[in-house]
């Protein structure tokens, strides 16, 4: 049939008669008429193929994960700067895409370089099929291998510089011009133990954050830049102090990123007496939160007198940010603190206190004294003597520091721009919790400090990566769960079969978020059929 317009009106027109359809349907030529039309439609030769039992399934694949985060490996320039730093080298593999691959599986399964061989079976990644495991080996070594000594310049005084310091610097370089330099530097470390021998000299007994001292560990740290971009990273022995890491990782960063003026924003297990009077000697400015309770100035600033000024008032809608005020003292006319108040933390510690103190005191009422020796029991009993006594000296001295946190400056910002600015800090503890699953890699196989130091830097081009992405589904106020994002990426799975001697290629749905994360990055899905 056809439609035509006559006279201001739509008419049928009868093209061709093909005949009753129960006719068509009983004798069997209404089959024998699609099937014959269904050459000339894929889908329609797929499907009858299909239902036939013909189709003859060759390989599937998981592709969510390369094409997104192919798209951002490329937007972040990581495979032009290893290609330039290769340009004198010669390896018989591709060694970008080995890296590529170590990256990649960080971020969706993390594990060692060993379960990374097996696991790239099972995806789409173009360059990768002839990658072993030797291979990511070597990768790896060269990611940490040694600099000449002319290349040495800028080397903290506890690890050489590597070829992963140059991938830092050059990445750095090749996105400078979005900003002008690095006005504020955040740095904290965490550490990461051994299972087995611990390399070298980088594995050593330090104080654990894991609280493993029994095993060997090295101790990871990371700068980020205003925005939460990763700057750059160091790998010290285990028993390098957070307090001896600070200086010598900016002198890296003045020299080798070549910046100027910096703000250092860091914790106070960063600071000691001594890192301080380095920093204020060569004239850095700082924002460093302060031990409130092991620091004289600090007991003494947070009892001060004073008027505090709001920050962010109260508020019942739960997406505002918290509660805050902040007032300004200065000791002796120079050094500047800043006492924080957060109310609702205030509350939290109160309460917390108040329900230790009262297990206590009922405690001591049984006279179960073996419960005495519990650490949150200790700071509330009075010191020395018999018998045991609740010290209402010390819940008073405790109540002091209800929800406050207290930082010292030798900027001009002013006291509610020093707190907002410490509180980004917050933001690098959040990278560590990522990082730290990213990091998730023991056991260790590798015995040579160059490749742990290879090994780890992925973690760091993945946090990087990861990075790319949020700021990109920021950009489109799509706030999704990390744990969304990668789940749903990985479950986007291509199929061939081959029919006929034709070959073609099923693309399954996107399910969850995938389909905001492809539009976040601007990545276009696959067709869900096509031939190869």
């Amino acid at each position: 049939m056809d439609n035509e317009w006559v006279d201001g009106k739509v008419k049928q027109r009868v093209l061709l008669r093909l005949g009753r359809l129960d006719e068509l349907l009983a004798s069997g030529q209404l089959d024998a008429l699609m099937q014959s039309l269904g050459r000339f439609s894929e889908k329609l030769a797929v499907l009858g193929a299909h239902a036939r039992g013909e189709s003859i399934a060759t390989r599937s694949a998981r592709i969510g994960p390369s094409l997104i985060f192919h798209r951002l490996w490329q937007a972040c320039s990581i495979d032009k700067v290893v290609t330039s730093l290769l340009k004198d080298r010669r390896f018989e593999f591709s060694l970008e895409r080995a890296i590529f691959l170590t990256v990649l599986h960080r971020l969706f399964a993390p594990g060692s370089d060993r379960a990374a061989e097996k696991w790239k079976d099972d995806y789409a990644l173009a360059g990768v099929d002839e990658l072993s495991l030797h291979h990511l080996y070597r990768a790896m070594a060269w990611l940490g291998e040694v600099l000449p000594e002319d290349q040495q310049a800028g080397a903290t005084p506890f690890v050489p510089r590597t070829n992963k310091d140059l991938m830092e610097e050059e990445l750095f370089a090749r996105r400078r011009d979005l900003f002008s330099g690095l006005d504020l530097v955040f740095f904290d470390t965490t550490s990461i133990y051994f299972q087995g021998k611990g390399g070298e000299t980088i594995g050593q007994r330090g104080h654990s954050k894991d609280h493993r001292p029994d095993l060997k560990q090295m101790v990871v740290g990371v700068v980020l830049d205003q925005k939460g971009n990763p700057v750059c990273s160091e790998l010290w022995p285990g028993n390098t102090a957070d307090v001896k890491s600070l200086v010598p990782v900016v002198d890296r960063l003045k020299m080798r990123f070549r910046i100027g003026a910096v703000c250092i924003v860091a914790d106070r297990g960063m600071i000691s007496a001594e890192t301080l009077a380095e920093v204020e000697k060569r004239e850095w400015k700082y924002i460093l939160g302060v031990r409130m309770r092991s620091s004289r100035e600090a007991k003494a600033v947070v009892g001060r007198a004073g008027r505090y000024a709001e920050v962010h008032p109260p508020s019942d809608d739960p997406n505002d940010p918290s509660p805050l005020k902040v007032k300004e003292v200065r000791v002796e006319d120079q050094r500047r603190y800043v006492v924080c108040v957060k109310e609702d933390q205030a509350t939290k510690d109160r309460h917390d206190r108040e329900a230790v103190v009262a297990s206590l005191r009922d405690a001591l009422s049984h006279g179960d004294k073996s419960r005495v020796g519990n650490q949150g029991y200790r700071k509330f009993l009075r010191a020395g003597g018999q018998p045991f006594a609740v010290d209402e000296d010390k819940i008073k001295q405790e109540a002091r520091y209800d929800g406050k946190w207290v930082l010292t400056t030798n900027t001009d910002l002013p006291a509610r721009e020093v707190a907002l600015k410490y509180k980004q800090l917050w933001m690098v503890e959040e990278v560590f919790r990522s990082m730290k699953s990213l990091l998730d890699t023991r056991p260790i196989y590798h015995k040579c400090d160059q490749t742990i130091r290879g090994h780890v830097f992925c973690s760091f081009l993945a946090l990087l990566l990861r990075k790319q992405l949020e700021d990109r589904l920021a950009s489109k106020d799509f706030h999704l769960e990390w744990a969304d994002v990668i789940r749903d990426l990985d479950n986007l799975v291509e199929m061939e079969v081959v029919i006929g001697g034709k070959g073609y290629v099923f693309r399954g749905q996107t399910s969850g978020v995938a389909g905001k994360v492809f539009q976040a990055c601007g990545v276009a899905l696959p067709p869900t059929l096509r031939t190869c």
